[in-house]
């Protein structure tokens, strides 16, 4: 569709041109209909549970007109692959909405669903459908479907009192970095945490927030140490590294707690993911019926924590005040 407007492509055409793209023919990963009625047709296996998302990717707010639309399309299916992995779940079908200005080019389309079916097939996740709009502004919707055993979904309730919590790769920067548009989602992570881990949840919103997601939903406390957190290179070189961490978001790694009896956790993690980092970065204090979190200050000898503020990315939020 290079080179050529929306408006003079017309819709049915992208649909299917989409359609050739990305081979979601029936009869994949358990489709029985796909592209070509008015709904898919799936079927789950026995006894799974199927975990649902949906999340947009809007210019302006998610992405830049001047980003690669492959890693824009990449970027909108990544964010929904790393909440299905938050879960522990595996992958299997996706539909993606997409909004558009008439005068858009085709090409720069195209690009966007080459990013999403490369990912999406990276990890085996099937287009089942969706629809295409006309907007303002370029927008993405992905809805995502991942499947796991009954009963094995990690949720962020399952916090208990004296496990470690950990976090996976490094934090901060992530917009400074160009990170936000090209990272990995850990979805074989997930896939083996969940066997492992009481709790978890990917770091979107930025490590504050989303800690004070587990320690609010589980009804626990939480402490960690501003020293032990993998800062990332472009967190380093901001003025505040634990600033970036607690509240830039959009790192997309997994924040989980992990029994302080699973002694073998962190030799285990090396023998199955050896080129990816797992951090210990505090503990899970008592049951609360009014749960807080608190750090150390990287300056601090930890005998002075600190209340870590209720804060992080936040779609809505206009002000540029620092957190």
């Amino acid at each position: 569709m290079s080179g050529r407007m929306l408006s003079e492509i017309g819709e049915a055409a992208i649909i299917s041109g989409i359609r050739g793209m990305n081979g979601c023919d029936a009869g994949r990963n358990g489709v029985l209909a796909g592209i070509g009625d008015d709904c898919a047709v799936v079927q789950p296996e026995a006894a799974e549970d199927l975990v649902l998302k949906v999340d947009p990717v809007i210019m302006g707010r998610h992405f830049s007109a001047g980003d690669s639309p492959y890693d824009v399309g990449r970027k909108a299916m990544g964010r929904v692959l790393s909440d299905i992995a938050s879960m522990g779940a595996r992958p299997r079908w996706h539909l993606v909405g997409l909004a558009a200005p008439p005068h858009a080019d085709g090409g720069y389309i195209d690009g966007i669903y080459e990013g999403v079916a490369s990912l999406a097939g990276k990890y085996g996740s099937v287009l089942v459908g969706g629809d295409t709009s006309c907007s303002d502004v370029i927008s993405i919707n992905v809805f995502g479907c991942g499947a796991l055993p009954h009963g094995a979904a990690r949720l962020r309730s399952g916090a208990e009192p004296g496990d470690t919590i950990y976090v996976t790769g490094e934090l901060g920067g992530s917009f400074a970095s160009g990170r936000h548009l090209r990272f990995e989602p850990r979805v074989r992570e997930g896939i083996w945490l969940r066997d492992r881990a009481n709790a978890m949840t990917d770091v979107s919103d930025g490590l504050a927030a989303d800690l004070w997601h587990i320690a609010e939903e589980s009804g626990v406390n939480a402490f960690i140490a501003a020293s032990l957190i993998p800062y990332s290179p472009a967190a380093l070189g901001s003025p505040d590294p634990a600033a970036a961490a607690f509240f830039d978001g959009e790192d997309f790694e997994l924040l989980f707690t992990v029994p302080a009896s699973d002694a073998d956790f962190n030799s285990d993690w090396k023998s199955a993911f050896p080129d990816l980092r797992c951090t210990p970065i505090g503990v899970i204090g008592e049951k609360s019926g009014n749960p807080f979190v608190k750090y150390s200050p990287a300056d601090d000898s930890g005998a002075h924590p600190r209340a870590l503020p209720k804060r992080g990315f936040d779609h809505f939020r206009t002000d540029k005040e620092e957190p």
